[in-house]
């Protein structure tokens, strides 16, 4: 009986798993378009095949869809591990190089754009007019800023950072550089690749905070 249970028990949670990933990517593509604004949870169940209420048990807001939706976005899945405890964090702190270090985070940053720059921008351009997208667009900006004030202090224990810049200067070169907008115009926009685009980026972040070779 125990063993039944325990079978029924993840099955019902795989069902859940699967109702809540239907949910969010319906979401990811009606907030792409026709956008958050003009989209009504109703129609977010039509797209997901649930019911409105169960889109409500689950996610309890449009505001709470939408943040979850970022969050699942940038992380690529719904596992319940925080960034900072993700595997490409580790890989990146065992580089002994600054700037294996910024190829490595490269690396991730453009498969992270090119998992989430529709959905992102999306979000900027809600957030210039609906409270609730403007205050998810608020913690999604903080939670860069905290990410990459991390990773600026990760980089400053290699000694090959420029001694005039403090972390906090160098978190906001990071930050900067990361923004989605930079990946949209430059690869969306005018057609680069993405190794062109990772290129960009290690070059331009190298230039502005590491210090110069002896």
């Amino acid at each position: 009986m125990t063993s039944g249970r325990a079978y029924t028990s993840t099955r019902r949670q795989e069902q859940a798993r699967q109702t809540r990933r239907a949910i969010l990517d319906a979401a990811a593509r009606l907030f792409v378009d026709p956008g958050y604004a003009a989209t009504r949870l109703t129609a977010v169940a039509a797209e997901a095949g649930v019911a409105v209420q169960t889109l409500y048990a689950v996610f309890g807001s449009k505001r709470q869809l939408l943040s979850d939706l970022i969050d699942v976005t940038i992380a690529g899945d719904d596992a319940p591990v925080a960034l900072p405890d993700r595997g490409f964090v580790a890989e990146i702190r065992a580089l002994p190089d600054a700037r294996a270090r910024l190829a490595r985070y490269a690396r991730h940053l453009t498969e992270t754009h090119e998992r989430q720059a529709q959905v992102m921008l999306a979000l900027a351009g809600a957030a210039t007019a609906d409270p609730d997208a403007a205050a998810v667009w608020r913690k999604n900006l903080e939670d860069r800023q905290r990410g990459m004030t991390m990773f600026a202090a990760d980089l400053n224990t290699t000694g090959q950072l420029r001694e005039d810049l403090s972390v906090e200067r160098i978190a906001d070169v990071l930050w900067l550089a990361m923004d989605v907008h930079n990946y949209d115009r430059l690869v969306r926009e005018r057609g680069w690749t993405a190794e062109e685009f990772q290129q960009w980026y290690v070059d331009t972040v190298a230039g502005a905070i590491l210090a110069p070779p002896h």
